[in-house]
């Protein structure tokens, strides 16, 4: 048996896994077959998969394991939303959430553990950062949770997700959506939220469509044209505010990528896009971003850009210092921009009993960017 650590094949995208078995000496066909038992049919221990020849199992018994996160706890809200706490190590623990609909299943997935971006809506960012998630890590979540809910009968199945001459034991995805909307800036993890979302999309794996994959970004615009040529999902831009001033307060990497800069890479990656528009979250925040006046500043800012608003109801946390706006502002909010033709919605708060909300996922981050002593010092400078 090898001393090396062993491989964890939820690290590698189709390509890399393909590498590997070439390394191997093993036939193309391999790789496939080892996604199906992986990611199709949630397989962990290699002496499952039984088209495999014995003496190949047992060759990567010895090099490779299949391994997620450990689960600290699950919870379950009263709308049916759930909510997973899982272990990074070294006191470190990220969130991932579950929203049941009639129509889909939608996974929210955490890409750092922590944040450095920071934005004062989010409770994430009031953590710091610790570190990046490996791919393993992220696509570990969508591997658990998808397997973890075939087993819950309150779960929707859809039975046409999947080819049944290859998986017919199975009754159906569960996730028929994925959302990098969790704890992290994910283009600040490039390559490894890629190459998990690549496992997303790959056929052999999970096989969700572009449109169904969702990276949400505060806008970090050079890794935004990136995407575009890489591998161009859905995108959400996380906005708040259509002035460079009250943004440079709400989302501080507007001071590095101001809004004409980031407009202009969201142009461009519209151009790529699987969708014909975007979408911009608009946190309405009671008194600060929630004015009629501000309404007709959103509109004039995204005139020239095909997109959908979302508006989301802020959901409160400890230290914030700040407040949801009232329903009826919202609602006005949301009139001035349906009455100028701009597509809006108001997202609909899921799992707040719980803290799943958008904006609420904290896990338990030891903070490496120590925010809390640089807090600190700035508030005694001012």
């Amino acid at each position: 048996m090898t001393n090396k650590p062993r491989i964890n094949l939820l690290n590698l995208d189709g390509d890399r896994l393909a590498s590997f078995i070439a390394g191997l000496d093993e036939k193309p066909f391999r790789a496939k077959q080892l996604m199906r038992w992986i990611h199709q049919r949630g397989v962990s221990d290699v002496d499952q998969m039984s088209d495999l020849a014995k003496t190949f199992r047992t060759q990567l018994q010895d090099l490779v394991e299949i391994k997620s996160l450990p689960v600290i706890s699950d919870q379950t809200a009263s709308d049916g939303t759930r909510k997973w706490l899982l272990d990074v190590g070294e006191g470190n623990a990220v969130e991932m959430v579950y929203i049941p609909e009639e129509d889909r299943g939608t996974l929210c997935i955490s890409s750092q553990a922590g944040c450095a971006v920071n934005c004062r809506f989010c409770s994430t960012g009031k953590q710091g950062f610790s570190r990046n998630l490996t791919a393993a890590e992220i696509i570990g979540q969508l591997w658990y949770a998808e397997h973890h809910l075939r087993n819950d009968p309150k779960a929707i199945k859809r039975v046409d997700a999947y080819d049944k001459t290859t998986l017919a034991h199975e009754e159906g995805r569960v996730i028929s959506n994925v959302v990098m909307m969790g704890m992290g800036e994910p283009l600040l993890n490039y390559e490894p939220v890629l190459s998990a979302m690549k496992l997303m999309l790959d056929d052999n794996a999970y096989g969700l469509s572009r449109r169904r994959v969702t990276l949400s970004t505060s806008g970090v615009v050079p890794f935004i044209d990136r995407l575009s040529q890489d591998l161009p999902v859905a995108l959400a831009v996380s906005l708040h505010a259509a002035n460079d001033a009250l943004r440079n307060e709400l989302v501080p990497i507007n001071r590095k990528y101001p809004l004409a800069v980031l407009l202009d890479s969201c142009k461009r990656y519209l151009e790529f896009a699987p969708r014909d528009f975007l979408t911009f979250e608009y946190c309405m925040l009671d008194g600060v971003n929630d004015s009629d006046k501000q309404a007709h500043e959103l509109i004039q800012l995204l005139k020239s850009i095909k997109c959908k608003v979302n508006l989301i109801p802020f959901n409160p946390f400890a230290d914030s210092g700040l407040k949801q706006s009232p329903k009826s502002r919202i609602d006005q909010f949301a009139k001035i921009l349906l009455d100028a033709k701009m597509v809006t919605t108001v997202r609909k708060t899921r799992g707040d009993d719980i803290d799943a909300a958008c904006g609420q996922l904290a896990g338990e981050v030891q903070d490496r960017t120590n925010l809390a002593q640089r807090e600190i010092r700035w508030m005694e400078k001012n």
